[in-house]
Parts: structure tokens; C-alpha cells; sequence
């Protein structure tokens, strides 16, 4: 690990600022340089990664099957193609213990991205990670960004709502509060309820916390006004926007295979110029860093 870059610290403290602006920071999550390039094209102040959508671009399962020495790539790829901060989901940084989380971090770090995504269940269980571990490797991973001199921001997520179907409504917010609080405490900056759906449970976390809350845009969420009322600060789309992408390729091929939907096939909105000149031959990172 080595020093950050002026270009990333920038870019760390304009993904802080991010949160902090009064408005909702949207996220439609990417998966290759391609698509940080689009958003990036289209406005959008940053980007953030799907681990899932990597995954299976990639021909992974979800999970940590992608081989982090392929992520580290890709999100090199995707930071030295845009210069809006990159937020990567990096589940639980593919360490089974303190010291390789320490070593993952710092080669995380190493990409040039401002933030990351990071679990507190144990992947194929309905198990959650302690809350003194989890805070245990919070702390790591923060400390090992200081001594990097970096403000990598930290979105810790809270699983309660996808792991915790033998608790009441009552007990996952009771449960997500007490994450939250130890969480902050550890050095969190951020806190990601994923799939979190009910109004009050969404206003207390973020007011009794005091943290950026981010909200996945799922059925049954409150619109976007209401989410802005309620303090939330991010909204993200995990793998939805991936789905969208595979849906619309899943349509067109279906019709082709019936002997149909030639005319739609043919239909193309994009040209390749403007996805060539989303992509500039040197990449954003060799002349920027």
C-alpha cells in the first residue's frame, strides 16, 4: 500500500461531501468501465459498484467467487476511466481473518476508489457477524486507510432486513439501531439498512444515528421525496440496474429466436461513436493521478 494520490484524496473528500449535500445521491450500480463512463457522460457526480453484477459479468456466482486479483483489475479499470469518485462493493473484502483484511484494504485502496460497501453476514447462512467483530474489523479497515493518509469512505452494511426473518418488525429495528450506534462508534461513515422498507424504521435509524443512511430502490420503498424527508442521504440499486441491462438482451433474444422482434433488434438508440468517445484511449487515471 502506498501513499493516495492528490486525485484520490480529492475525490474521497468530494464523496464525503456527497452524502453531507442536502440531496440524495443517486447510484445506479455499474459493473464495468463502460458504464462508470455513461454515468459519468450523463452527470452523475460518482458511481459505485455491484459485487454481484461483477460477479456475474465475469461468469461468477455472487459471493466472493469472482478472484479478488480479477476485482482489484476491474476496479483499476473503472477508477482510471472516470474522474468522478468510485464507491466499490467489496462484500466482506475476501478476508477470513484481521490480517488479510488488512492487506485486502490496503490493495482496495490501491485502485484509486473513495468508498466502499462493506457486510456483516456470513455469505450462504442466515448467520450475522457479531457486533464486536464486526466493529473489530471497522476499525481495521479505517486505521489502515489513515495510515495510507486516506478518507476511504466506509458504508457499512447492516443485513438485519435480508438475514433476520425469525425477528419481529420491532426486533430488526431494534437490532439495525444497536449496529448502527456500535457501527458509528467503530468508525463507520456511512449506514446501509439493505432492503429496509418502512418509513419510521428508515427516520429513526437516520436521526438517532446521526449518519448517512443509504436505501436500496426496491418494491415498496417510499418515492423519493419521502426518502429525502426521512434523512436519507443515498439511494442505490445493488444489482437492479445489471438485471435491467440482462432483462432488455433476455427480451430482444427471445423475439430472435421466434423468428421475431427484428425490426426492435435492429433498433439501435446508441451508436458506437458516442460508447468509443464514453472511453478516451488514456485512460482518466495516467493523467490525472
Amino acid at each position: 500500500m502506498t501513499p493516495i494520490s492528490q486525485f484520490q484524496a480529492k475525490n474521497e473528500r468530494i464523496f464525503h461531501q456527497l452524502h453531507d449535500a442536502g440531496n440524495l445521491l443517486i447510484l445506479p450500480n455499474i459493473w464495468d468501465p463502460l458504464g462508470a463512463a455513461l454515468l459519468e457522460n450523463m452527470g452523475y457526480p460518482a458511481v459505485a459498484t455491484s459485487s454481484s453484477a461483477m460477479s456475474l459479468s465475469n461468469g461468477y456466482r455472487d459471493g466472493e467467487k469472482l478472484p479478488f486479483n480479477e476485482l482489484l483489475h476491474i476496479l483499476k479499470r473503472i477508477t482510471q476511466s472516470v474522474k468522478v469518485p468510485v464507491s466499490a462493493d467489496v462484500e466482506r473484502a475476501y478476508a477470513a481473518n484481521h490480517s488479510v483484511l488488512k492487506e485486502n484494504i490496503g490493495q482496495l485502496i490501491d485502485t484509486g476508489i473513495a468508498g466502499i460497501n462493506y457486510e456483516d453476514s456470513k455469505p450462504g447462512t442466515t448467520e450475522m457477524i457479531s457486533i464486536k467483530e464486526q466493529c473489530e474489523k471497522i476499525k481495521i479497515i479505517k486505521e489502515t486507510a489513515r495510515q495510507s493518509g486516506s478518507s476511504l469512505f466506509l458504508n457499512a452494511r447492516i443485513d438485519v432486513y435480508i438475514k433476520g426473518n425469525h425477528l419481529s418488525e420491532e426486533e430488526k429495528r431494534t437490532e439495525v439501531l444497536q449496529r448502527g450506534y456500535a457501527y458509528k462508534e467503530a468508525g463507520a461513515d456511512g449506514l446501509y439498512p439493505i432492503f429496509i422498507k418502512n418509513k419510521e424504521h428508515i427516520e429513526a435509524i437516520s436521526k438517532e444515528t446521526g449518519l448517512p443512511i443509504n436505501i436500496t430502490l426496491a418494491p415498496g420503498i417510499p418515492d423519493f421525496n419521502s426518502l429525502k424527508s426521512l434523512g436519507v442521504s443515498r439511494v442505490s440499486l445493488a444489482s437492479g440496474f445489471f438485471k435491467n441491462a440482462i432483462y432488455a438482451m433476455k427480451n430482444i433474444a427471445g423475439k430472435l429466436r421466434n423468428g421475431e422482434g427484428v425490426q426492435e433488434a435492429l433498433q439501435q438508440t446508441i451508436s458506437s461513436d458516442y460508447l468509443n468517445n464514453l472511453l478516451s484511449d488514456s485512460p482518466a487515471g495516467d493523467t490525472l493521478k
